[in-house]
């Protein structure tokens, strides 16, 4: 198992930034790979960006690419997004998860595909 906490959300104005943090405990962190989603009130749970287990292979929605970066230390067994250009719509609940990945390349955006969800840290961005 691996147990996940997000910090480093909460209330800025349109085009701040953020960086997000997710500190994994358990299961030698490098042996998963990594996502993010975000959940807005009303809406499904959204992928945001993910990453594998050495950090060389990246994905990122649409919606994000360009103003986020994903990344992760496995010696500190922590997982990064930095959000810069923040927009009211990137309001939300952000959640990182884990999955179990046999190859170091995988990366996946499937939410039903991940294994260990942490609590959401809270993003709110103000126009």
């Amino acid at each position: 198992q691996v147990q996940l906490v997000e910090s480093g959300g909460g209330l800025v104005q349109a085009g701040d930034s953020l960086r997000l943090s997710c500190a994994a405990s358990g299961r030698a962190f490098g042996s998963f790979a990594m996502g993010w989603f975000r959940q807005a009130p009303g809406k499904e749970r959204e992928f945001v960006s993910g990453i594998s287990r050495n950090g060389d292979w990246t994905e990122y929605a649409d919606s994000v690419k360009g103003r986020f970066t994903i990344s992760r230390d496995n010696g500190k067994n922590i997982l990064l997004l930095q959000a810069n250009s923040l927009k009211p719509d990137d309001t939300a609940v952000y959640f990182c998860a884990a999955r179990d990945a046999a190859s170091t390349w995988y990366v996946t955006t499937k939410a039903w595909e991940y294994d260990y969800w942490g609590q959401g840290t809270q993003v709110t961005v103000s126009s």
